[in-house]
């Protein structure tokens, strides 16, 4: 079989500018994007646990592993913001 050889040269790659995010310490940003209509009763106890009241809502909660737990339960309905 013939080898196919690759080129010699390397591919340049641009360099992004690391731009620092202001994070305050053991804080999540979470918003609720899909609704829960068609989920059992724990996942729209879970929502509500959270402290959502409305869709599209952005909550600023305390990074801590019960809620962690919490948004882990409901992962496909809300989404970490930065």
């Amino acid at each position: 079989m013939n080898k196919i050889s690759k080129p010699n040269h390397t591919r340049h790659t641009v360099k992004k500018p690391k731009v620092k995010i202001e994070k305050k310490a053991g804080k999540l940003n979470i918003k609720w994007v899909v609704s829960f209509i068609g989920c059992p009763k724990p996942m729209r106890q879970t929502i509500r646990g959270l402290g959502f009241r409305r869709m599209q809502q952005v909550l600023e909660v305390e990074d801590t592993p019960s809620i962690r737990g919490m948004i882990a339960r409901v992962h496909h309905l809300v989404r970490i913001e930065e």
